[in-house]
């Protein structure tokens, strides 16, 4: 899935949700559930994404919605193989990324 966030230090709940295409109340959901989220909380109470933060949302919701993992079966895996979890994630993002170019290329001819 490829997520289109400006480079920040930080993205509200709001941003992230939007990118991912979910409800906001997912996200805190996952929050709840996945200990790999582990988002900054301002005075407020309001979470706080971090790039990091991100990236393990990205390989939750592959896990998850692509890939039709249940929540458990998902904690298991990115606990007992987060490497290669990472590097899948990674080699699928990559993919996509060059898909994408190529359409932008092929929609410019």
């Amino acid at each position: 899935m490829y997520i289109d966030l400006p480079d920040k230090r930080y993205y509200k709940i709001g941003e992230v949700a939007k990118a991912f295409n979910v409800n906001a109340s997912l996200i805190r959901f996952w929050d709840k559930e996945f200990d790999v989220l582990k988002p900054k909380k301002n005075n407020k109470g309001n979470r706080l994404f971090t790039q990091e933060d991100v990236e393990n949302l990205k390989m939750i919701y592959h896990l998850v919605k692509e890939k039709g993992f249940t929540l458990e079966g998902a904690k298991k895996t990115l606990k007992a193989k987060p490497e290669k979890i990472k590097e899948e994630h990674s080699v699928i993002a990559r993919l996509e990324a060059i898909k994408n170019e190529l359409i932008q290329i092929k929609d410019q001819l």
